[in-house]
């Protein structure tokens, strides 16, 4: 598959991840602070690794993975039904810190522009 394809498909899952992210009945997947923030893929599109992040920081991102790892079957599946995939993808769940690092960011940024 070509590299164009494989980052298409790679946008399509992460779409169709954020979508299911808000489907999830999960008490420990709390879709107003989760994100998902890359996805990388083989260029044969048989594996995907799904970056998670949360504003919440880190623990909040591994908490949800955990979460997301018991419903690997199930979002395989969607994943299968809704980007009319030939065969079964597999994935991996990854906890990010880029959210919160980037918040963090953030404040320091302001704090050095109030201090001029």
């Amino acid at each position: 598959m070509s590299g164009y394809k494989s980052a298409r498909m790679s946008e399509d899952i992460k779409r169709e991840m954020s979508f299911l992210l808000r489907d999830l009945k999960d008490p420990r997947i709390n879709s107003g602070n989760l994100s998902v923030v890359r996805v990388d893929i083989t260029k044969d599109c048989s594996f995907a690794k799904i970056y998670i992040s949360s504003m919440k920081g880190i623990k909040d991102a591994n908490l949800a993975v955990k979460a997301l790892k018991g419903a690997t079957g199930y979002i395989k599946r969607e994943f299968l039904n809704s980007l009319h995939l030939k065969k079964m993808i597999e994935v991996k769940f990854i906890a990010d810190d880029s959210i919160e690092y980037g918040a963090h960011l953030e404040k320091l940024f302001a704090e050095s522009l109030k201090g001029e």
